[in-house]
């Protein structure tokens, strides 16, 4: 079974970066796509960045320039750099398989059961 470790979140101010990792367990990670998912208070989990297993990304407009989203095939490991943050960025962000590393937004399902997610909160 597929295990899914967040971590790296916290408070930050506007302006501020953080640097998100997810531990992967359990897949062939290296063959796989891998995306970032966020669920602020009140909304559906979204899909905000995307990694192929060749290394392609995508990126959802409203984080586009700001994220990037990388990957360590050799330390199953996804991360998320995240800079020049916004207080609309607070968020619980999570780390997933989607079914397209490209299908960013609402509709896009993770394909794994879902880790604890770590929090994000943007405040001054």
């Amino acid at each position: 079974q597929v295990q899914l470790v967040e971590s790296g979140g916290g408070l930050v101010q506007p302006g501020g970066s953080l640097r998100l990792s997810c531990a992967v367990s359990g897949s062939i990670f290296g063959t796989h796509s891998m995306g970032w998912y966020r669920q602020a208070p009140g909304k559906q989990r979204e899909l905000v960045a995307g990694i192929s297993s060749g290394g392609t990304t995508a990126y959802a407009d409203s984080v586009k320039g700001r994220f990037t989203i990388s990957r360590d095939n050799a330390e199953n490991t996804v991360f998320l750099q995240m800079n020049s943050l916004k207080p609309e960025d607070t968020a619980v962000y999570y780390c997933n398989r989607p079914w397209f590393y490209s299908c960013l937004g609402y509709g896009c399902s993770g394909r794994y059961s879902w880790g604890q997610g770590t929090q994000v909160t943007v405040s001054s």
